[in-house]
């Protein structure tokens, strides 16, 4: 098989490009001139030099492919200028559908997110049929995922081979931004969490997103969407946990979200508006915080036998990754002397 794939510089997108090339795929890749290419490092494939907006290079990329895996997106919180997010989530998403259409491509797996299902204050588990609508999107990441999910359905109603993946937040290796999931181990590493809120997230190994990639992709109905998540918990377990990995100090004051609301606030305009650099944490986050992400993943198990595994070896291989590139202080090291 002959597999395009875009964002295989990132996280998922990296994981995803593996897994095919350890299956026997021939790799093309989408990258842009500026981005960082570490993930690719000892990986065979053709690289295609472009962007999302650039039909030429989506063209030339995807002639004679076999496959194609949409992965690439704008995956921040916080932006100064919205309008790029856009341009790439969602006038990218259609470009590729189309680009894949006119090459003559059988399939594209395109990956989009939780972050557009409807989820609610209470702690239960939604799926790909609980009812959404477009003002339920709190912040320019989530609306923007969700014009885009929303143009790849129609694209498929309209005869597009298109098959929709939804990942929870992925957690694991390579993750070198690194992502809003990321950098709640970061963070931990550092030391950055001296107190948590009260809310909840479906966390899952990336290896387990990649592999539904390809599961979506083998057995996936045209136009349908599946969850590909893995463990519904909340913050305060992921930073037990990674006391328990590491061996460091876990927070235990919870600060209520008005509290953490207003922290995020100061800092956004603060960091964000006049320093202009990235803030710690920002409103949009906070707001999302109040929800429990929590997601049933029955109809990708069901449809696409996707089954996922704990996600406490992700965690490790997380925290030991980014000891390992610098991006923290080795924990291992402490937890040796003690």
């Amino acid at each position: 098989m002959k597999a395009f794939v875009t964002g295989a510089t990132g996280f998922v997108g990296s994981h995803v490009a593996r897994l095919l090339a350890a299956q026997g795929a021939d790799l093309r890749l989408l990258v842009r001139s500026t981005s960082r290419r570490e993930n690719l490092e000892g990986l065979s494939a053709d690289l295609v030099t472009g962007d999302l907006t650039d039909q030429d290079s989506l063209r030339r990329g995807m002639e004679g492919c076999d496959a194609v895996f949409h992965v690439a997106a704008d995956y921040r919180f916080w932006v100064r200028d919205p309008q790029p997010m856009y341009a790439t989530n969602v006038g990218g998403t259609e470009a590729v559908i189309r680009a894949a259409q006119q090459a003559g491509v059988p399939r594209t797996v395109y990956c989009s997110s939780v972050a557009t299902l409807g989820f609610g204050y209470q702690r239960i588990s939604v799926d790909e049929d609980t009812p959404v609508t477009e003002a339920g999107m709190i912040g320019h990441y989530k609306h923007s995922k969700y014009l885009a999910e929303r143009k790849a359905v129609e694209l498929a109603a309209a005869g597009a081979e298109v098959v929709i993946v939804n990942p929870s937040t992925p957690i694991g290796e390579m993750d070198i931004k690194p992502t809003p999931t990321g950098r709640i181990v970061l963070d931990f590493l550092r030391g950055n969490f001296p107190a948590y809120m009260e809310t909840g997230m479906n966390l899952v190994d990336v290896h387990d997103v990649a592999r539904g990639h390809l599961l979506a992709f083998e057995k996936g109905r045209r136009g349908e969407r599946y969850i590909l998540g893995g463990e519904n918990v909340t913050l305060k377990q992921i930073l037990d946990t990674l006391g328990e990995i590491t061996g460091l100090p876990s927070p235990t004051m919870k600060v209520p979200h008005s509290v953490a609301l207003a922290y995020a606030a100061f800092d956004q305009t603060f960091n964000g508006l006049l320093l202009h650099r990235e803030p710690r944490a920002t409103v949009e986050e906070v707001r999302m915080g109040k929800k429990y992400m929590w997601v049933s993943t029955a109809k990708a198990e069901r449809e696409l036998d996707y089954h996922p595994a704990p996600t406490r070896d992700a965690l490790r291989r997380a925290a030991e990754w980014f000891v390992d590139k610098g991006y923290a202080a080795d924990y291992r090291k402490a937890v040796a002397k003690a």
